[in-house]
């Protein structure tokens, strides 16, 4: 399931019908939806838990160059994919890790990292390395938003939260494109930042104080 967390928590614990459930989960979703906490949840309601999007749709298999630095620098030689997957295979939460796959030589290079794959495998350093590239990516953030929703509700119905975090998407992972998808997809007309008509209203409320009404002019400008 793509909802948030008190949304998963509440089927999760609403029945003891399930066998198993499915999440996104990788190194960058860890608060993200289910995360973490999600995870353990499911497992310690004895529900198998399979993995989907382990490498964020592609993005953590071709990161920006200074996450590609950091693993190189590491002692340990792995592609930034493999990285990847064997972190949440780490888990022993995890039950089924599901990657996408669109070549031979990806269902090879998957076959061969998850026959490698062990559960408590990482060391220490393994992990400071991804909460490194966690931070390296996290550090792309354009606009300071919490998410907290203070802001909210819009007086004009635009969601600024959510404007802000494919913002925000569009610069962590280098991929406008997917931003402009997602800006087009996952928000209706009037949620979008072209509607902000510039009251300020949401201002007084940010705990941030982030300019909000000059951002969304940005927002617009880079995914309408």
């Amino acid at each position: 399931m793509h909802d948030d967390y008190d949304g998963f928590a509440e089927i999760v614990n609403g029945t003891d019908l399930w066998d198993f459930c499915q999440i996104q989960y990788n190194y960058m979703d860890i608060e993200n939806q289910a995360g973490t906490v999600g995870l353990k949840l499911a497992a310690a309601n004895g529900l198998a838990v399979v993995v989907m999007e382990p490498l964020l749709g592609g993005r953590l298999a071709d990161p920006p160059k200074d996450v590609v630095a950091a693993m190189d620098a590491h002692p340990v030689h792995r592609s930034p994919a493999d990285w990847a997957v064997q972190w949440v295979w780490d888990q022993p939460e995890v039950s089924v890790v599901l990657s996408g796959m669109s070549t031979m030589e990806q269902v090879e290079q998957n076959l061969v990292s998850a026959d490698a794959s062990r559960i408590g495998s990482f060391t220490d350093a393994d992990q400071s390395l991804i909460a490194e590239a966690r931070r390296l990516y996290t550090a792309r953030t354009v606009i300071p938003c919490t998410r907290c929703g203070y802001c909210m509700p819009c007086p004009n119905g635009v969601d600024i939260p959510r404007n802000f975090d494919i913002f925000n998407y569009a610069h962590l992972f280098d991929d406008v494109p997917g931003g402009k998808f997602k800006y087009s997809v996952f928000l209706t007309e009037d949620q979008r930042s072209g509607s902000c008509i510039e009251c300020h209203e949401c201002e007084e409320k940010c705990p941030q104080k982030i300019a909000i009404s000059d951002w969304m002019r940005e927002v617009t400008a880079l995914l309408a």
